[in-house]
């Protein structure tokens, strides 16, 4: 399927781009973090497992156990704090 990944913040200054399409056959988030991963570089740095990292699918909060759907908009983005 094909999905629009986004990326915030520090994942989006590390990567070096704001968005890009992805063909994956990732059942859910959890399986997609781990292909952009396997990319190596700066994905596998700033997706490591490990690090901090919030997901949303077509722009609501979720967990890694969310399903993919074709044409679904995922954001990857670091913990923020307000004040």
């Amino acid at each position: 399927m094909k999905v629009t990944v986004k990326y915030f913040a520090s994942i989006r200054e590390a990567i070096g781009v704001s968005s890009e399409s992805v063909h994956s056959a990732a059942p859910t988030l959890s399986v997609l973090r781990d292909e952009l991963i396997a990319q190596g570089g700066a994905h596998a740095e700033s997706l490591a497992r490990g690090r901090a990292v919030r997901m949303a699918l077509n722009q609501v909060m979720c967990d890694e156990a969310t399903l993919l759907v074709e044409g679904a908009e995922v954001a990857f983005f670091p913990p923020v704090t307000g004040g």
